[in-house]
């Protein structure tokens, strides 16, 4: 399989990842909640708690991954931004 396909798949899930973790997150703010939201409404926070640290756990080993599959490109641009020769604009 081609490593840019897997490259974007891998980033589309972290994608998707992070947007559910910023809002479980942002649901489980209490305080977001008492200001904004409806005050009647009965959510199961600990459901969202799991979802959120689900998230998070599959967040994260997407990163590694993706910090892995490019390692060569890091490396690189690190000893060319350490040896001042980064052409910018």
């Amino acid at each position: 399989m081609n490593r840019n396909v897997i490259r974007w798949g891998i980033d589309l899930v972290m994608g998707c990842v992070f947007a559910v973790s910023i809002m479980t997150g942002l649901i489980k703010l209490t305080v977001l909640l008492r200001l904004f939201g409806p005050n009647h409404l009965i959510l199961p926070t600990a459901r969202i708690s799991d979802i959120h640290d689900g998230a998070g756990v599959i967040l994260g080993l997407c990163v590694c991954l993706h910090l892995f599959m490019n390692r060569h490109w890091i490396i690189t641009m690190t000893r060319q931004v350490l040896k001042g020769k980064v052409i910018g604009d």
